[in-house]
């Protein structure tokens, strides 16, 4: 069985979004989230999905699930007061339901450029190889800094990728992990952070292109540009 994990609980103080948080934005007449999820509904080898979102917007997300017809959703939980602790709670959820070697997804709601090939390589990898951390390669070079103020490595770009999500894995071990770092008092950035805190080999998938994450206002923007260049070429096959 295989489950996405949607994560939906960031209040986007950086989006500047004074009425509704950056996942119920909409484009078109559908909330951004609703995009995101329509990609998982829509795929034939997931089974079920889960969504952490903010406490007060929940009724608000049941209600537009019944207005497109996603009916996949086996949850909705509230989320936490990180993505970390957000993420935890979506996998104890689903411990009712999932066994050790289920696959869970784990993705952004509000990245909604997946793609159905994109979702059918995660769960692949995620059969050979225990795991699959979706990433972009870096375009330009990165730098590390540790105060902010100089730079301390360049390493070569070349090596240098941009995690991104889907991030999936065995339910059972990724499950484990979040465990571990709730007894030790680790919060983590994302799934693959956390792998890598504990030493755990993760496996690469190259990430389709403008897999990107709706954070700031230009995002949004550049979002809807993307969305009404695919269509137009669906249309007039530019």
């Amino acid at each position: 069985m295989t489950t996405a994990l949607i994560f939906a609980g960031g209040t986007g103080r950086r989006m500047n979004s004074r009425s509704k948080p950056k996942q119920f934005l909409e484009m078109h007449g559908k909330a951004i989230i609703i995009y995101t999820l329509e990609y998982f509904e829509y795929h034939e080898e997931i089974d079920n999905i889960v969504i952490v979102c903010i406490k007060d917007w929940i009724e608000e997300l049941e209600a537009l699930l019944k207005r497109f017809g996603i009916s996949k959703v086996r949850k909705v939980i509230p989320g936490g007061e990180t993505g970390h602790d957000s993420i935890h709670q979506g996998l104890a959820a689903m411990k009712e339901f999932c066994r050790e070697d289920d696959i869970v997804l784990i993705h952004d709601g509000v990245r909604p450029f997946i793609t159905e090939e994109l979702i059918t390589q995660n769960i692949n990898a995620v059969k050979e190889f225990g795991n699959a951390i979706t990433s972009e390669a870096a375009r330009e070079s990165v730098v590390r800094s540790v105060d902010g103020k100089s730079i301390c490595d360049v390493p070569p770009r070349g090596e240098m990728y941009i995690a991104k999500a889907p991030q999936s894995f065995r339910y059972g071990r990724i499950q484990q992990l979040y465990e571990k770092a709730r007894r030790d008092g680790i919060k983590s950035i994302d799934s693959s952070h956390l792998c890598s805190l504990y030493g755990e080999p993760m496996h690469l998938i190259p990430s389709t292109k403008n897999n990107m994450k709706i954070t700031e206002p230009a995002d949004f923007y550049i979002y809807r540009a993307l969305y009404e260049a695919t269509e137009n070429q669906q249309i007039f096959g530019l």
